[in-house]
């Protein structure tokens, strides 16, 4: 029975690592799969999936505006696909999550998102608020801070290492501009915003 998974963690936890790990699985056993990542993150190349330790694979680009179903509808067409592999779920709309629900549902294809739970203020990204919603199972990717303890918070840090706390949501960048850090460390600076509705 198909199922919509959400892989989600702060930076630095190895999403993109599992995710080809996964694929690789299913491609030696001969089955078919197709691979998405954000158009908008083109760190290590456009149009790939690529982890930190060097492993990567081709991927389709989604943006905003990609109809994830119609091109999944098409896929399976053409042929049997076993599994759709989502990178950076974090930037998707709300309707691309509803869309990877009518694909799991309407077209029996297992999907398997990966992306981080917040942004650099401690607030969920469109994409991720959905599929932490709605997937029908979630697993929570480990790292750790600095200090040791479970990392589930990341930062985002000026030209001078300093953690920031105003900007623009999305601003793609590594660990030259992202630290992963526990939530008292977080917190310390980058104070949570609890009267915030945004």
């Amino acid at each position: 029975m198909a199922q919509l998974y959400y892989y989600y963690s702060a930076m630095n936890a190895g999403k993109s690592t599992s995710l080809l790990q996964s694929a690789y699985n299913y491609k030696e056993r001969g089955m078919n799969i197709t691979l998405f990542t954000a158009a908008l993150d083109n760190r290590y190349g456009t149009g790939k999936i690529a982890s930190r330790i060097g492993l990567e694979s081709p991927a389709n680009l989604f943006t905003p505006e990609t109809d994830l179903f119609a091109v999944m509808r098409k896929e399976c067409e053409h042929q049997k696909i076993s599994c759709m592999f989502i990178d950076e779920a974090q930037f998707l709309t709300k309707q691309q999550v509803v869309q990877c629900l009518k694909i799991v549902d309407e077209l029996k294809v297992p999907v398997l998102a990966y992306g981080l739970r917040t942004d650099f203020r401690g607030q969920t990204f469109e994409g991720s608020h959905y599929l932490l919603a709605w997937a029908d199972k979630l697993s929570e990717l480990k790292t750790v801070c600095h200090c040791g303890r479970k990392a589930n918070f990341v930062a985002r840090l000026d030209a001078k290492g300093n953690p920031i706390s105003e900007g623009d949501q999305v601003d793609v960048g590594g660990n030259e501009k992202y630290v992963s850090l526990c939530r008292k460390h977080f917190t310390e600076k980058v104070p949570l915003d609890y009267h915030s509705n945004q």
